[in-house]
């Protein structure tokens, strides 16, 4: 036994190194020498000694300095100080940096020997108790039904990896599942079958998490997996892959084969804004819940404004709209710029439904005004902005009441003037969020006309922001290949033809040029 208890002996004096040496490989220790403090440190850096024997005088440092050295490397070593220059401070001295004992030179070989035995099974009582207690932690984290980590150690793990996110600047994402209509398996076969379910459950996730994932058991039918280094995007896919393999996979095979329906939620630390391990939890439960309120067995990402609100907020029209936006919008500025878009982005697809457009308008926008953009050689800061802007060019729809939005009639010159004020009333909604300052000139001027006949300003020529022009282009194109309440989508051609008629008067022709050019290559590469 004593051939795996690795010993190193350091002093300066070559016959005390040697007799030590042979004494205690003797005994059947693995024993390593050095002859300074410079050699002995190299050697606690390769390996793990259990004891160290030392001089406490040497020619380069002090054994008081190795000692120190010693149990910064593993304070499991056990280290025992000699030396023929014994006083009660250095001993007090040795004791209080660790070690385990004190021996006066010349050294007593008996005396040695016990003393090392005594410190070797001192460190192995230690390592015992501290691996019963380690055990009696793990037990105490694990849930006793399904074998995953239980709600305790959640809490402890996620505190970690969220201080380790915030950190080395990383992301957290967290799935939470809840299984659909657990209670009527309860209620038809038992609650012991519940419970076989259950366990089968935990042991199909473990089956098919990616490797650095954790599954936990959160309570009832409830579980979470905790994602490190996922960003949100990732942690969907991994979610939609489960919950779709789910729908084939059948449970209890050989007896009742079941296929269970799950809910999923999820949230990830920092693209939701999320500043709290207590705030992620608080997330992914909202997510799940949106995700039952559904109807179940779909997966929803979090986010910070729920379709409820958004559609609270959206149901009465008017200037309530308005302000109430702009109060919810408020209340979030001190949230990352990330969520503060999604939220915005929530209600800009609203917009778009309430205005009888595509569900694909925006998204189409961005790609014609990124294509431009790029074409112009703008810069990757100045494409964004310009992405941000197609997205949000009509958000001030949200002012304009639906029963004009919705009128398939003509309208009245005083609801067109009122369908002309959507500019503004985007742009000041929009105008105290500070990092989005670059497009609210685009949004206000995007119904502006080169000739200087449009609105809201009547502003002409260059004089209207780039981006607005861009914008312009990609929205009239756009909304004329769309179906509406009071017209049928005109054909891509039709629409081109109409955008090239309009160059030099409502657009601008440089870009009317670019988008041309744009607009055919991109034929070119369907063809």
């Amino acid at each position: 036994m004593e051939k795996d208890i690795a010993l190193l002996i350091v002093d300066d004096t070559t016959q005390i190194l040697e007799t030590l040496g042979d004494i205690l490989t003797e005994e059947g220790y693995a024993v390593t020498t050095a002859s300074s403090a410079a050699l002995a440190k190299k050697s606690i850096a390769k390996k793990f000694f259990h004891a160290a024997l030392i001089d406490l005088r040497l020619d380069e440092g002090t054994g008081l300095d190795l000692l120190k050295a010693i149990k910064k490397a593993n304070e499991d070593t056990m280290v025992i100080i000699f030396t023929a220059f014994a006083s009660l401070e250095s001993t007090l001295s040795a004791m209080r940096e660790g070690a385990f004992g004190y021996l006066q030179k010349p050294l007593n070989v008996e005396e040695l020997k016990i003393t090392l035995a005594k410190a070797l099974k001192t460190q192995a009582l230690t390592l015992e108790n501290r691996r019963l207690v380690d055990r009696l932690k793990e037990l105490s984290l694990k849930d006793p039904l399904t074998g995953l980590y239980n709600y305790r150690y959640l809490i402890e793990r996620l505190v970690s990896e969220f201080k380790r996110a915030k950190r080395y600047i990383l992301p957290l994402s967290v799935i939470m599942l809840d299984v659909d209509y657990f209670k009527s398996i309860n209620e038809v076969y038992g609650h012991q079958y519940g419970d076989e379910i259950l366990r089968e459950f935990a042991d199909y996730l473990k089956n098919n998490m990616r490797v650095n994932d954790v599954a936990i058991r959160y309570g009832g039918e409830e579980f979470i997996i905790l994602m490190p280094d996922t960003y949100k995007e990732g942690a969907v896919i991994v979610g939609e892959r489960l919950l779709e393999m789910l729908k084939e996979y059948v449970f209890d095979p050989k007896g009742k084969s079941l296929k269970l329906r799950i809910s999923m939620g999820v949230a990830s630390y920092p693209e939701n804004g999320i500043e709290t391990p207590s705030e992620l939890l608080d997330a992914i439960d909202k997510a799940l819940h949106e995700a039952k309120d559904k109807g179940g067995n779909v997966l929803i990402p979090y986010q910070s404004i729920s379709a409820k609100e958004v559609k609270d907020i959206l149901k009465d029209g008017g200037k309530e709209n308005v302000e109430k936006l702009k109060k919810k919008l408020l209340k979030m500025e001190d949230r990352t710029n990330q969520m503060l878009l999604e939220s915005i982005f929530a209600f800009a697809k609203a917009v778009e439904v309430k205005d009888y457009y595509t569900g694909k308008h925006s998204e189409s926008m961005v790609s014609i005004a990124t294509e431009i953009g790029k074409d112009l050689h703008l810069s990757s800061e100045e494409i964004d902005m310009l992405q941000h802007a197609a997205i949000l060019h009509d958000l001030g729809k949200i002012g304009i009441q639906d029963k004009i939005l919705h009128k398939r009639s003509s309208l009245t010159e005083k609801e067109r003037e009122k369908i002309k004020r959507h500019p503004q009333i985007g742009a000041e909604i929009v105008r105290n969020i500070h990092f989005l300052k670059e497009i609210v000139p685009m949004i206000l001027y995007h119904h502006e006309r080169f000739d200087g006949f449009g609105y809201t300003s009547g502003l002409k020529g260059k004089e209207i922001p780039l981006g607005a022009r861009i914008i312009a282009i990609a929205d009239v194109y756009q909304a004329l290949i769309s179906d509406r309440s009071y017209r049928k989508a005109c054909t891509k051609k039709e629409a081109l033809k109409i955008i090239e008629e309009g160059s030099g008067t409502q657009f601008d022709p440089e870009i009317v040029e670019v988008f041309l050019k744009t607009m055919k290559e991109r034929d070119e590469r369907r063809a």
